[in-house]
């Protein structure tokens, strides 16, 4: 039985005693090899991955290029990111057919991104429609040579992230809108690394080459820098001039778009139960809930009993992008529909129940473990602390790095930094820095973060007012460092399972006791009146005298609002108080409530 040979990966380019250590064979062994094929190479001579892997192969080792493993990896990666695919995993090869693709618009602000989705609208929805289109509901299809394309109506990467941070795709191809006049710009790269984090193909559109001051060849020099080389130039991004005020290069665009959809394993299986996103939902005065759904899998029918994150209903009646109605949405359909009881969020995701009283019960659990949740969010959802856990766990292979610093001198040698970490990190946790810019942490940042269960790390910047608000709402950890070696430290320490968290008491209520209520069998209610912030039910108290501490780390028994048991009061309302093992109140006593929380 013939010895199964051990498998090593080869670089592009190696040296010859580079090789040697690979294969654990002599220097001279491989010298000889090379002569006996006709090369003559010295020592610290470099030779490409084809002559290398003829001698490992006469050295008894099966070669493989370990640039060809490594696009086979993101590859992978980007299959297993994306959230659609989720849909038909359990479904069976021969019921999966092809959908048509998804596509999201990105890039600046003012380089035509809506002017473009106008004309492509307006030049190619299907035949008879072009005048019918009376609503907007977030997407529309357009047809291309028999072929149907699905865009997001949506643009901004801002939409699409907040679509990912809620669990959905968003889409299956990002088209990246770059001015032919102002190339690329701060917002193009942030759009381009939300592209990136969702793993989606990218076709760039560089937009207004109708304008005299159009300079395309300077475009794609700028795009090849941020690591977008253009297919004419050898590398693998297609790249396509167009003019919405023309029309030039708008079919080139679409077929673009269908030759990635080609490459892309973008299936759907049509006779399954319906599952899909949410893209916009309103409440009309007069006809209830409206809410634009985006069909993944399965067929969605007028009559179906649907859940869709807290919210679900029968579906009443359905219409299309041009307002007319429909019995049924396919794959890669979007169908505004009648029914739900309430808005979903954009971006929830949806699925058809078996009945109404299934979908009413799992929607009511949602909503008390959401409301749990709230209550209890006294921490990020993703901690630097928690890496080697989740790691361990097998719910994660990487951490995920957004990188903020204020000067360019400083941010190679901290990128630079992290990479060697990565590559010298014995667990195989892999640091995949998503984001690295100068500048304060931004709104944009954290929606990034929230999106790709990642960590904002700053060196010697502050973090916007509302970025903070967000980041608080969302559980996002942001770090912020002075000292270079202190964030390197505690990456470190967090890929070894080392970083331990610090916790420290806020107070997040103050209520000031007005009477005293004493009930038998019951005990000491304190009749209070909330000053700042709010009582919470789950929080520990202290209580203080005169500004003395008197009794602390006490839980709270009760708390009530009139007759009712709640879970918080608001400052401005009274409530009724009770405390586990204390009842010498006296009017005038501050109860403080407050809670153990993380802190950087």
């Amino acid at each position: 039985m013939a010895q199964e040979r051990q498998i090593i990966l080869i670089p592009d380019y190696l040296t010859v005693r580079e090789l040697a250590e690979l294969i654990d064979a002599s220097p001279i062994e491989v010298m000889k090899r090379l002569i006996a094929n006709g090369i003559m190479a010295s020592i610290n001579q470099q030779v490409d991955y084809d002559t290398a892997a003829i001698v490992a192969e006469e050295l008894g080792f099966e070669a493989q290029s370990a640039t060809a493993v490594a696009v086979q990896e993101e590859k992978q990666k980007a299959v297993q990111s994306q959230a659609w695919r989720q849909l038909y995993a359990s479904e069976r090869p021969e019921n999966l057919v092809r959908r048509p693709p998804i596509v999201t618009i990105l890039g600046h602000v003012d380089h035509g991104k809506t002017t473009l989705l106008d004309t492509i609208r307006k030049a190619h929805v299907a035949e008879g429609e072009a005048g019918g289109i009376t609503q907007h509901i977030g997407a529309y299809r357009v047809m291309r040579d028999d072929q149907q394309i699905t865009f997001l109506d949506t643009p901004g990467h801002e939409a699409f992230t907040a679509m990912r941070a809620r669990g959905a795709q968003g889409a299956d191809i990002a088209i990246l809108v770059v001015a032919a006049d102002d190339s690329v710009m701060p917002t193009t790269r942030e759009a381009l690394n939300h592209a990136r984090a969702a793993n989606v193909p990218i076709v760039v559109a560089i937009t207004k080459i109708d304008k005299r001051n159009a300079n395309v060849e300077v475009v794609k020099k700028d795009l090849s820098d941020v690591g977008l080389t253009p297919d004419e130039w050898g590398g693998t991004t297609l790249v396509v001039p167009v003019s919405a005020v023309t029309g030039e290069g708008m079919d080139d665009l679409l077929e673009a778009i269908l030759l990635t959809a080609e490459e892309c394993d973008i299936v759907a299986n049509p006779k399954a139960d319906a599952a899909g996103v949410v893209l916009e939902a309103e409440v009309d005065p007069t006809r209830g809930t409206l809410a634009t759904l985006l069909v993944l899998n399965g067929t969605l029918h007028r009559g179906d009993v649907v859940l869709v994150g807290q919210a679900y209903g029968r579906i009443k009646a359905m219409f299309d992008e041009t307002g007319q109605p429909v019995a049924e949405a396919g794959p890669s359909t979007p169908v505004r529909v009648l029914g739900l009881n309430g808005a979903p969020l954009p971006g929830e995701s949806f699925e058809k129940a078996k009945n109404e009283k299934l979908a009413r019960s799992t929607a009511e659990e949602r909503r008390v473990t959401a409301e749990a949740q709230r209550v209890q969010a006294d921490r990020p959802a993703f901690s630097l602390e928690d890496v080697f856990a989740q790691f361990t766990a097998g719910q994660t292979k990487e951490l995920n790095l957004i990188v903020k610093v204020d000067v360019q001198g400083s941010l190679q040698p901290i990128v630079d930094s992290l990479k060697t970490l990565s590559e010298s990190n014995k667990h195989g946790i892999h640091i995949r820095i998503l984001s690295s810019d100068i500048g304060n942490i931004s709104d944009n940042d954290v929606m990034l973060a929230r999106a790709s269960s990642a960590i904002v790390v700053g060196f010697n910047v502050d973090v916007d007012t509302g970025a903070r608000r967000v980041a608080d709402a969302q559980g996002v950890d942001i770090r912020q460092y002075t000292v270079i070696y202190k964030l390197l430290e505690d990456i470190e320490l967090a890929l070894q399972g080392l970083l331990e968290p610090v916790y420290q008491d806020k107070t997040v209520g103050v209520a000031e006791v007005r009477q005293i209520f004493r009930i038998p069998r019951i005990g000491t209610i304190a009749g209070s009146y909330i000053r700042e912030g709010e009582a919470r039910r789950n929080a520990r108290t202290r209580v203080k005298r005169a500004g003395k501490v008197i009794a602390e780390n006490i839980g709270v028994a009760s708390l009530k609002r009139l007759t009712e048991d709640v879970r918080e009061v608001r400052a401005g309302f009274e409530c009724g108080i009770g405390l586990n093992g204390f009842d010498d109140f006296h009017p005038g006593d501050l109860v403080e409530f407050y809670i153990s929380e993380r802190v950087s």
